[in-house]
């Protein structure tokens, strides 16, 4: 029988053994309590490193009245700490599924309308409609006339970016995940709010 990480409150948890999670992201969402099976953290740890990139932990461990209060199967592996939800906005669904079946991951459910995947190290199964292929997307080149200025504009705001970028990149393996996806998100804000000014001053000219 795998050992297990159990505690009634997770920020009563000491010798936390996983860098890229902490014990707030995968305790019950319903009372804080905390109960992880220590391979299948393990797993989820070593699927982490493979892709490099944060991981969005939805829900992970969940006591018995969070679990039925949200609908969960009455044996659901969530209860025994054996489960997770992660969200898949940062990663390819197909690329996802095939690095956490590599890991030891057996279970899995997909909810491609709720952006998350179910990933439990239970017997082999699956349930849901899979998600669909991906495919890349560019963005529309500028029109001639702003091109050289448009260029321009972009090179400085691509060299802030970047160098934001590495920024949180190099201590993202000291942070964990909540950390780094929360710097992220602010970078895309950021972005965007570029972006956005630049269109509304292109179309002023």
């Amino acid at each position: 029988m795998s050992k297990k990480v159990q505690a009634r409150h997770w920020s009563q948890v000491k010798d936390w053994q996983w860098p890229n999670f902490s014990p707030a992201e995968v305790a019950s969402k319903g009372d804080g309590s905390l109960l992880i099976d220590v391979d299948a953290m393990t797993r989820l740890q070593r699927l982490r490193t493979r892709l490099g990139k944060p991981m969005i932990v939805t829900s992970a461990y969940r006591d018995p009245e969070h679990n039925r209060r949200v609908g969960g199967a009455k044996s659901s592996y969530h209860m025994k700490g054996m489960a997770f939800d992660i969200r898949v906005d940062n990663h390819d669904p197909e690329e996802f599924e095939a690095a956490a079946r590599a890991e030891g991951f057996s279970g899995f459910g997909y909810y491609p309308d709720q952006g998350f995947m179910h990933i439990d190290t239970g017997p082999s199964r699956s349930w849901g409609r899979p998600f669909p292929k991906r495919n890349t997307r560019f963005a529309p080149e500028p029109e001639p006339k702003r091109a050289k200025k448009a260029a321009k504009e972009g090179a400085g705001v691509a060299a802030v970016a970047v160098a934001a970028e590495r920024v949180v990149t190099e201590a993202a393996p000291m942070l964990p995940d909540a950390w780094v996806t929360a710097a992220f998100t602010v970078l895309a804000i950021v972005g965007l709010a570029l972006v956005a000014r630049r269109a509304v001053r292109a179309g002023q000219e």
